[in-house]
């Protein structure tokens, strides 16, 4: 029998990836999955029974990766920066999809472009995940998973350019980051807004892994802050498989739609899941709709509105 001090002490326990539940005939597809918080977060999957697609733009470097998961992986090509690769990954899809985890993210790197001439950032981390997603939704059965950053809230990139997404002849690559992560969580708030609408069971929410000592920080452009990244993963990160813990909470958890999940600790920056705000910008319905018609514009890819139908009738069949 538990002690009360036992007891005091599991109510006090941090939340962790042997809490994610059995996952067991469950499939999930993680975007950049060879490294960093991706393949943490394919491995605690895994590792609690589902089937983890790992979607990546190097097939070579992710079967490397994927040798050092235990559990069921399968690895598939895909460039969120070439909207061509998004639409064949999505064309190739059978089956249902439980869970979708839009995790890949390039950071504050010099200006360049996409393939199909947006602004990488932009073009990678939202563009390419919007066309993804809407793509790939009349496969998700549960939910969508965004990860966002805080650094939606910087003065740099608070605020959607409308006028300019691609930010041309004004780009900095904190601002280019900034508007690219602000971007996921209106995103997922319009996302969720239109499942709602359409009387959907599947979710829609975003997660930020606070300061995790990954390789993202080593593309920034500024060698200064290329420098001070390094040490602050050295002494103020967490790695990569506590990073990826508020990605998995938001994952398997019972969350409401909408919900942005990242560390309880001091700024954010590191400790157990929980939930958390957001920016005003980043909660403005207005802004969220007028992003998603741009990104519509912008991709060719709309929302699949049909494709809700059949999942109810058979739901009331």
């Amino acid at each position: 029998m538990a002690t009360k001090d036992s007891a005091v002490e599991q109510g006090k326990k941090k939340w962790g990836a042997g809490d994610i539940g059995d996952q067991t005939g469950r499939t999930a597809v993680v975007t950049g999955a060879n490294s960093g918080l991706g393949i943490a977060t394919v491995d605690a999957l895994a590792r609690a029974g589902a089937h983890v697609v790992l979607a990546v733009r190097d097939p070579e470097r992710g079967e490397a990766a994927a040798r050092t998961v235990h559990g069921s992986v399968e690895v598939r090509r895909l460039d969120l920066a070439d909207l061509a690769s998004v639409r064949a990954f999505a064309a190739a899809w059978r089956g249902d999809l439980d869970l979708l985890i839009n995790n890949a993210g390039v950071m504050n790197i010099p200006e360049a472009s996409t393939r199909d001439g947006f602004e990488m950032q932009f073009g990678t981390n939202h563009l390419g995940h919007f066309a993804l997603t809407n793509l790939l939704l009349p496969h998700v059965t549960d939910r969508v998973v965004t990860v966002s950053s805080g650094a939606h809230r910087f003065p740099a990139g608070n605020h959607m350019h409308f006028g300019n997404l691609n930010l041309a002849g004004e780009y900095t690559p904190v601002a280019a980051y900034g508007q690219s992560k602000l971007a996921n969580l209106l995103f997922t708030l319009e996302l969720q807004s239109r499942l709602a609408a359409e009387g959907s069971s599947v979710r829609a929410l975003a997660a930020h892994p606070g300061w995790a000592a990954t390789g993202l920080q080593g593309h920034d452009a500024s060698a200064v802050r290329r420098a001070l990244m390094a040490v602050g993963n050295r002494f103020i990160a967490q790695d990569n498989r506590a990073g990826a813990l508020p990605t998995l909470y938001a994952a398997t958890q019972d969350l409401p739609g909408a919900s942005y999940v990242g560390p309880d600790g001091f700024a954010e920056m590191r400790g157990g899941p929980t939930l958390v705000g957001r920016s005003a910008a980043a909660s403005d319905p207005v802004a969220a709709v007028r992003l998603w018609q741009a990104s519509e514009e912008l991709t060719g890819v709309t929302f699949p509105r049909s494709a809700e139908a059949p999942r109810a009738v058979a739901a009331g069949s």
